[in-house]
């Protein structure tokens, strides 16, 4: 268990509070999440958080509220090992359906004296999510219903849930079964001699064990000359750990009318008259039981806080995943930007036909000459329209194209994990590729960074002093003369027709000389890059959504797990 960081601050918090309150924090903190993604060991865990929600909701906080309430005896064992008989026996009727037909039990039976009756009738208290429904009543109750009944030779104080079968053929028995023997005051496993052995009779015994349940065994059907079965099952349940239970044998007889001859029941009667009627045995069963389930807290939260501290690790990783897969993107947009790769079919096509027609000398005049700094501006020609066109759209398309593979990469880095394709399903086709809004964010970006770069000419772009008061230029055209140079021309690693390549670099040397151009030059590149960086992050939210969507834990919620836990310390 982690402790928080200011444990004085904590403990006095804890300490201040009332335990249900403790508590009540702790059942919300479990049932704040859920174990999204497919990992080992996710599907136990969220056993054990609805055992523990169950737990808390049918037994833990019922009892701490109300210590007066009556005890609640849960009769389990395997199918036909005669709960419903023994159940008929002690209250002397048959109020619990027996027979040859397997499960008899289809329906939760619960016996109490009449005065504790409107208890149990009530909703509110133990086992709330169960519906009530007074007997006598059929033997087939659909849906998750207890059936209560009324016996005047049950004691004050007691009542006994016959639990259907822990080895049903009913699925949802099985879950019945866990969630009653959860909220029970005393467990009562019920066996025979020929099926003592079986392993779903000691995973249930060694649940008793390891939550601490006040526990009675029987052991039934025991045929004459049985001794040796008896004692080789007191030594089992020595070496098991559960010397401590309450044993009781009842040999093989006769079943008339759904009951055993009352004296067979006697020694389990007595037993639990003695616990209800004595108060300070009352009192030890329930500090005892609900002792040991708090005790269990102390290992089960923690550990389930591990479990979704797996989750929120599963989670990091995808999503590490994400950010990696779209930071390299841009890092190869970077370096296609960088080596020339840009440069190429009509892109290069329109450069070699500005730079080599009287376009670009046009661009820079001659000090006196009417431009466009001296007076109206003027349209651009058409080739250097037909430039900026060009490598706009050549920009745009590489920027989109590293989008594409991103986003296909993800999907595909996430298909290769169960929790990742888990995420992506129904969702393949619309995250492997770029979002439909992209293009036009794009388009919308690069002809800002355009103009930036024609800012960034007008406002830093000094001329040098030995060619000031000879040349002026056209902001525009020098602007694409820079984008051509940032994009490869000059720079060795591409080689192009007629010397022209060195011509960017050579001019805009000239002009601005080589520390300003450096500085244009990085403002530019890092201008581009803010802004495709930022299409990208939102590119990546998308898949952030989806993690977010489906609802897998923050780093907070195993912290706030550990801290329930250590609350619950204190309090107590």
């Amino acid at each position: 268990m982690t402790p928080p960081a200011d444990q004085g601050a904590a403990k006095h918090k804890a300490a201040s509070l009332p335990l249900d309150e403790v508590l009540a924090d702790m059942r919300d903190q479990i049932a704040s999440f859920r174990f999204v993604l497919d990992a080992p060991g996710a599907e136990e865990a969220a056993i054990t958080q609805q055992d523990l929600l169950n737990q808390l909701d049918d037994y833990v906080l019922p009892r701490v509220r109300r210590t007066d309430s009556p005890l609640l005896v849960v009769l389990s064992g395997s199918t036909g090992a005669g709960k419903s008989t023994l159940v008929n026996t002690l209250v002397g009727a048959r109020v619990s359906a027996t027979g040859v037909l397997r499960p008899t039990t289809s329906s939760p039976i619960l016996v109490c004296h009449p005065d504790d009756a409107d208890w149990w009738l009530d909703e509110r208290y133990v086992l709330p999510g169960f519906g009530r429904v007074p007997g006598p009543a059929p033997d087939a109750v659909v849906g998750d219903q207890l059936v209560i009944m009324k016996s005047e030779v049950l004691p004050k104080g007691l009542a006994l849930l016959d639990s259907p079968d822990v080895d049903s053929v009913f699925e949802e028995h099985h879950e019945f079964a866990a969630q009653f023997l959860a909220a029970a005051d005393i467990w009562v496993c019920v066996t025979t001699a020929a099926r003592y052995a079986d392993a779903q009779v000691w995973r249930l015994l060694h649940r008793a064990r390891d939550h601490g349940a006040t526990l009675g065994i029987v052991l039934s059907r025991i045929p004459e000359g049985g001794e040796e079965v008896v004692e080789h099952f007191a030594e089992m349940l020595k070496d098991n750990g559960l010397e401590a239970a309450a044993e009781f044998t009842i040999a093989e007889t006769k079943v008339s009318g759904g009951m055993l001859p009352a004296e067979m029941a006697d020694e389990v009667h007595g037993w639990l008259t003695r616990i209800t009627e004595d108060e300070d045995g009352r009192t030890a069963v329930i500090r005892s039981t609900l002792g040991s389930v708090l005790d269990t807290f102390r290992t089960r939260v923690p550990e389930l806080a591990k479990r979704v501290e797996e989750q929120v690790a599963l989670r990091t990783m995808l999503r590490e995943e994400v950010e990696a897969t779209y930071a390299t993107a841009l890092s190869e947009l970077d370096e296609a930007t960088r080596n020339g790769s840009l440069l190429r079919g009509e892109v290069l096509a329109r450069w070699q036909d500005f730079a080599g027609t009287g376009d670009l000398e046009r661009a820079l005049q001659a000090r006196g000459q009417v431009g466009h700094r001296g007076g109206r501006r003027r349209r651009a020609p058409a080739r250097v329209r037909a430039l900026k066109v060009a490598l706009r759209s050549g920009l745009e398309s590489l920027v989109m194209a590293a989008a594409e593979r991103a986003a296909e990469d993800v999907v595909n880095r996430w298909q290769s994990r169960p929790a990742g394709a888990d995420l992506l399903e129904g969702r393949t086709d619309e995250l492997g590729r770029a979002s439909g809004e992209l293009s036009r964010r794009v388009a919308r970006a690069v002809s800002s960074w355009q103009d930036h770069i024609i800012e960034l000419i007008r406002t830093e772009g000094v001329t040098k002093r030995a060619v000031a008061k000879f040349v002026s230029y056209d902001d525009e055209a020098l602007s694409l003369v820079m984008m051509v140079g940032l994009f490869g021309f000059g720079t060795g690693d591409v080689n192009v027709e007629a010397g022209t390549s060195a011509v960017p670099q050579r001019l805009l040397k000239a002009l601005f000389g080589a520390e300003s151009l450096r500085s244009m030059s990085a403002k530019a590149r890092a201008d581009l890059r803010g802004r495709i960086g930022m299409l990208y992050d939102d590119e990546a939210i998308r898949f952030g959504q989806a993690l977010d969507g489906a609802g897998v834990p923050d780093e907070t919620t195993p912290v706030q797990l550990y801290q329930a836990t250590y609350n619950l310390e204190v309090a107590r």
